[in-house]
């Protein structure tokens, strides 16, 4: 289709650099440009109906038109529409919801610190390390371990942490002081008869084999997420975590579990942590904080981080390190307001009695052609495409097998995520049974469509 001269997908082409975008494609087919959400849908400027299958980018867990949220930002705008908390200062926003997140972390925390995005609050999480290391003796212990495929971020640091080659390939990325340790794929990365737990030993081996290489003494922190999310929402192994974790603790490692994804029940917990048994030192959240509807993050640490933190700060006069946007009053707000909302709806019941139909919904494509491997919990999984099911054997990445089923998605009124040939779900917490239902079905269609276009191109 043409794209109209001054229409505003010609104006989007002429004016706006898109982030995660294939940007010489989209100077030739342009956007996708999104008017209004209502629910769990979302509508372009033809009018044409979406149902939101990814909630925006994993985030907007209570759906579009929350009037309770708009009305929340509204009050806040009109009394105080912006104060920060440097030097000491605060308001009752920033204390009440720093309050509530320390009282609902899955263990002891002490204090909450807020962001604007997720990326800055892992981001902070580093520079917090490294500071507690320095000022308790250890400035060599500086070193980040991650995960290949995992995703923290797009700072400099953060982007290092992420462990997907586009977001290094040149940038110049990753810095020197992150490290990669294995992914804990079992589909992928087991081999041949090895049982989820012996693979989960095997990862813990590798990790030990790291930090033994690298000399203990020298790393930090580990990162991880507690379903691997933008790296194709990655299920931990069985005992994977208990076994992760004593590495941590025998080497003095601090563990930082990064929820910005799964906090705020998406799993079916109030945190991914909960759900598989994370005992963090530094907490990171974002996205459904305020479902969205306005830029906030925070960063939660232990008392003994804290305690470090004090000594330094009254060494060298303050704290060094701080946002202008940190603990924004008309954020903070939102943020309350949003998590009032998921208590007063019973969010936590909700998701758990339909994340069963998504899940069981997905299984459903185990025995298609295409899908070598179905995964997720609660109300987020993925459905990962093959040329082979026997063998494994992925698709030529070149083939864009993941992009083109994206796509017919689209055409269904389904937007999905492709993460290479693993294609992503994460509706908003709020989607109905019947909507769960339409999304699979609409899915089904693409995927069919998908398949006739592979083995016509004579790739299967």
């Amino acid at each position: 289709m043409a794209i109209a001269p001054n229409s505003p997908a010609a104006r989007d082409i002429a004016y706006a650099l898109h982030p995660y975008t294939n940007l010489q494609t989209h100077q030739k087919e342009g956007s996708l440009i999104i008017r209004e959400g209502k629910g769990v849908y979302v509508y372009d400027e033809s009018g044409k109906e979406y149902i939101e299958g990814l909630a925006g980018l994993w985030s907007t867990s209570l759906g579009w038109g929350q009037e309770r949220l708009v009305e929340a930002a509204t009050k806040a705008m009109r009394k105080l529409p912006y104060y920060h908390q440097f030097g000491a200062k605060a308001h009752e926003a920033g204390i009440d919801l720093a309050e509530r997140l320390i009282k609902m972390s899955p263990v002891p925390m002490s204090k909450a610190f807020f962001t604007n995005s997720g990326s800055e609050a892992n981001d902070t999480a580093i520079k917090i390390i490294w500071y507690y290391n320095a000022v308790r003796g250890k400035p060599e212990k500086k070193k980040i371990i991650s995960r290949l495929r995992a995703y923290h971020g797009v700072t400099l640091a953060t982007a290092s942490l992420t462990g997907l080659p586009h977001l290094h390939k040149y940038f110049g990325l990753p810095i020197g002081e992150v490290k990669h340790t294995s992914c804990p794929h079992h589909y992928r990365n087991a081999m041949p008869g090895e049982s989820e737990e012996d693979f989960a030993t095997r990862m813990a081996a590798d990790l030990e084999k790291m930090i033994a290489d690298e000399g203990a003494e020298t790393i930090a922190a580990m990162f991880a997420e507690p379903i691997m999310g933008a790296g194709g929402v990655i299920v931990p192994p069985r005992t994977y975590f208990e076994k992760i974790q004593a590495v941590l603790k025998k080497h003095d490692i601090l563990f930082v579990v990064d929820e910005v994804i799964c906090g705020f029940y998406r799993t079916g917990n109030a945190w991914g942590s909960e759900t598989f048994g994370l005992k963090p030192d530094i907490l990171t959240c974002a996205k459904a904080l305020s479902s969205s509807y306005i830029p906030i993050a925070s960063v939660m640490i232990t008392e003994p981080i804290f305690q470090e933190l004090m000594k330094g700060s009254a060494e060298v006069g303050n704290w060094g390190h701080g946002y202008t946007y940190s603990g924004h009053p008309v954020a903070c707000a939102v943020a309350l307001e949003t998590l009032a909302i998921y208590e007063d709806t019973d969010i936590l019941g909700h998701v758990r009695r339909t994340s069963p139909i998504l899940q069981n919904g997905m299984r459903r494509f185990a025995d298609h052609p295409m899908v070598g491997e179905v995964r997720g919990v609660g109300l987020i999984g993925a459905i990962e495409l093959v040329k082979d099911k026997k063998t494994k054997a992925s698709f030529d990445p070149k083939q864009g097998v993941g992009a083109y089923l994206m796509k017919r998605a689209q055409d269904h009124g389904l937007i999905t995520r492709a993460m290479g040939d693993h294609l992503g779900f994460c509706p908003p917490l709020i989607i109905k049974a019947d909507e769960l239902e339409e999304l699979l079905k609409r899915f089904g269609k693409a995927l069919d469509e998908t398949h006739e276009w592979v083995q016509e191109q004579g790739w299967m």
